[in-house]
């Protein structure tokens, strides 16, 4: 069954977490398990809802290091997404949490991200990247995965563009845009899933994770984390060696409430509430 999830309000963390959310035009489900079942880990995702409902956000990013200084870095994460839980827009937002990684710097903070924002009157999707791995896309209407490369944007095409947060402030940070049809789906993930090992004893890396994924019902992806973490055990020769998290998006067709659309004024004069939990 799906959480509940309220119009303004930011879920999220660092700890071990397997939930599934209906938003506007998406159902989203989050996978998290930290290294040795830790009870907390570098692995940082959230979700967040505008006012309205109609704007929906996803992060997924693998901090450097463990415990206190990631806890701290999840935090600005989380304010940062508070900040722009309202807009369309997620190039301020990426480019804002590269300057905040840059700051700490001399802690040797850096990060590798992923940032996605769904639009549900238009099912438009941007995806942004800072160092990460490619996603994979499904499209029902071929039924087949792929990995989505993010296309160079016009706009940052010279300097340092897309690397991971912390390592310049000069970089800049694009959008990929894309419409998701209904049954759609995007799948995000750690370098925890592909830097495991398999039978040759090579990294599976994001092209063995897509024949993995290809082998899988993609009629049914409120079961597709599972069944992936199944067949992931079941390639690899050892214990993963890291946190491993996914996030998986699929598109559903639906649309926000009018009746939270009219509420969204009144609702923009209070905060967003909380849902974020930090170890």
């Amino acid at each position: 069954m799906a959480e509940p999830m309220q119009c303004l309000e930011i879920w999220g963390g660092n700890q071990g977490v397997e939930e599934h959310f209906h938003r506007p035009g998406l159902d989203v489900w989050v996978y998290s398990c930290p290294h040795k079942n830790a009870g907390s880990g570098g692995d940082v995702y959230y979700l967040s809802s505008c006012a309205s409902g109609r704007i929906s956000r996803m992060l997924l990013a693998d901090v450097s290091g463990h415990g206190p200084r990631v806890s701290k870095l999840a935090r600005r994460l989380r304010d940062l997404m508070r900040r722009h839980v309202n807009s369309i827009s997620q190039t301020q937002f990426v480019e804002g949490m590269n300057r905040e990684f840059v700051e700490l710097n001399q802690e040797g903070s850096f990060a590798t991200a992923i940032v996605g924002t769904f639009f549900a009157s238009t099912h438009s999707f941007q995806l942004s990247v800072a160092g990460h791995p490619p996603p994979l896309l499904y499209r029902r209407n071929t039924g087949r995965w792929e990995l989505f490369e993010i296309a160079p944007d016009a706009a940052v095409s010279t300097g340092l563009h897309d690397t991971p947060w912390g390592i310049s402030e000069s970089a800049a940070y694009g959008e990929t845009h894309l419409t998701l049809g209904m049954g759609d789906m995007i799948l995000a993930y750690t370098d925890g899933v592909t830097e495991a090992r398999v039978a040759d004893g090579n990294l599976l890396d994001s092209q063995g994770l897509l024949n993995l994924v290809q082998q899988l019902n993609a009629a049914r992806p409120d079961r597709l984390l599972q069944s992936l973490i199944t067949k992931l055990r079941d390639a690899t020769t050892a214990p993963i060696d890291d946190d491993l998290s996914l996030l998986l998006a699929c598109a559903d067709g639906s649309r926000a409430s009018c009746w939270n659309t009219m509420l969204a004024p009144f609702r923009l004069l209070g905060k967003a509430a909380d849902r974020t939990r930090f170890r």
